[in-house]
């Protein structure tokens, strides 16, 4: 039943349900992020994860909403070429701003942070080349397989594990995949 309605949804109202999913799961992301971080008797920092929700709501599904879409109108198709292309655009142009707007416009000056751009001038590039070994493949496979009314909702499925990992990386790490690795096995060892 949910199959159907969900699709109908979408289909009717595709700007809105991808956007509602998509800040959802990169929401949801975070929360799951606190939890394999707590110690026993903390308590999760709601506040964050409205933080995260604000952000992914208000720019991020909107941004890839439209980014997509207008990536899909410049690159029409399938064709290995263009699908290449598209990947290569998602990656060189979309992946710095939405990385810029999560450290700098979204998270910082939520937090009240004095220096919007200490976060961003720090993490950035570890950021962006961690992605650059989870996104392509994840755009790759949603440019083939999904249909484009799909796609946003689609990126923030994938964005569920990318949010645990970037907001992991904004409150206490560097940005680098090792820094996550290191906090997950150090877990796994004190549980």
């Amino acid at each position: 039943m949910a199959g159907p309605l969900l699709r109908s949804g979408v289909r009717r109202f595709p700007w809105l349900c991808n956007v509602l999913l998509y800040g959802s799961l990169f929401s949801a992301g975070d929360a799951a992020q606190q939890l394999l971080q707590r110690r026993p008797g903390q308590e999760p920092d709601w506040a964050q994860t409205r933080h995260v929700a604000l952000v992914a709501l208000s720019f991020h599904g909107n941004f890839n909403y439209v980014w997509l879409r207008g990536l899909e109108r410049a690159l029409p198709g399938r064709a290995p070429g263009a699908v290449l292309a598209k990947v290569l655009c998602d990656q060189l142009v979309g992946a710095p701003v939405a990385i810029l707007a999560f450290y700098t416009a979204g998270m910082s000056i939520l937090q009240g942070k004095e220096n919007i751009f200490s976060d961003c001038k720090k993490k950035f590039w570890n950021t962006y080349k961690t992605g650059l070994m989870y996104w392509p493949f994840v755009q790759l496979s949603n440019f083939v397989l999904v249909p484009v009314y799909l796609r946003t909702a689609y990126t923030g499925l994938c964005g569920f594990l990318w949010a645990i990992f970037i907001c992991f990386s904004q409150q206490s790490g560097d940005g680098t995949a090792k820094s996550a690795f290191l906090w997950f096995q150090r877990e796994k060892v004190v549980r």
